[in-house]
């Protein structure tokens, strides 16, 4: 019975997930608000009425079922802190390589709905999954996800605390953190291509490695530290969605 206990209590700390659903909606929903009409109606129609929001956490939701299990790779890359993307062989499909596949299978004019529909649902998906900078971390520790830790006194891992603790104690909904990034951030986007996008998260993964203890406590100090780049890996993986959404279905 303890030992079923024990896995039960893991389960959580070990979890790949990314960006928890509150992230992933932030991210589909502040997209939403820079898509062209005409590229709004094209996303609209093929999600069946449903919004980026809400399809967001759908790649994740679908990792319980064994037929979609060959794309658990497509959510992370894993590669040396000391190398960019372009530097390393990169035998196994993964979130680069899943983006642009995706942007190709939506381009393709021989694609059905329902395939459609399947590279629309991941590509807002990986996204927002390469922006999170534990999902281009290293492979040894599988992303932070076996570094850990406490925030406020309660266990969790380096993954997870990037992925949902920090968000979830700011305590907005993913409507209202939406509209609090979209209205307050100035900074123009530099929208760069994928491996960029990869480059960058690996960058800022590198260095939130270097500040982590395993097993200290962490609480306002990190947050007031952190926090602030949490919420501009949101907004531009939103924006950057949006420049990809538009461009696709601009014919």
């Amino acid at each position: 019975m303890k030992n079923w206990l024990l896995i039960f209590l893991l389960i959580p700390l070990l979890s790949s997930a990314d960006w928890g659903k509150t992230g992933h909606r932030v991210i589909g929903e502040i997209a939403s608000h820079y898509l062209t009409p005409k590229a709004s109606k094209a996303v609209s129609d093929l999600l069946q009425g449903h919004s980026l929001a809400s399809i967001s956490t759908w790649a994740d939701e679908v990792r319980s079922n064994p037929d979609y299990h060959k794309y658990n790779t497509w959510h992370y890359v894993n590669y040396p802190l000391d190398k960019k993307y372009s530097e390393v062989e990169h035998k196994e499909e993964n979130v680069v390589k899943a983006i642009n596949l995706c942007i190709v299978g939506l381009k393709n004019p021989n694609s059905t709905n329902e395939k459609k529909r399947f590279y629309l649902k991941y590509l807002v998906h990986c996204v927002a999954d390469i922006h999170q900078p534990l999902h281009t971390g290293l492979a040894k520790d599988k992303g932070g996800n076996t570094i850990f830790l406490s925030y406020f006194n309660k266990k969790t891992n380096l993954h997870r605390l990037w992925d949902s603790d920090m968000i979830n104690d700011h305590g907005m909904s993913y409507s209202e953190l939406a509209k609090n990034l979209t209205g307050r951030h100035n900074e123009p986007v530099v929208i760069g291509n994928v491996s960029d996008w990869a480059d960058e998260s690996h960058k800022e993964a590198s260095k939130i490695y270097s500040q982590i203890e395993r097993g200290i406590n962490l609480g306002y100090l990190y947050n007031h530290n952190n926090f602030p780049l949490v919420k501009d890996k949101l907004y531009k993986a939103g924006f950057r969605l949006a420049v990809i959404l538009n461009e696709i279905f601009s014919i």
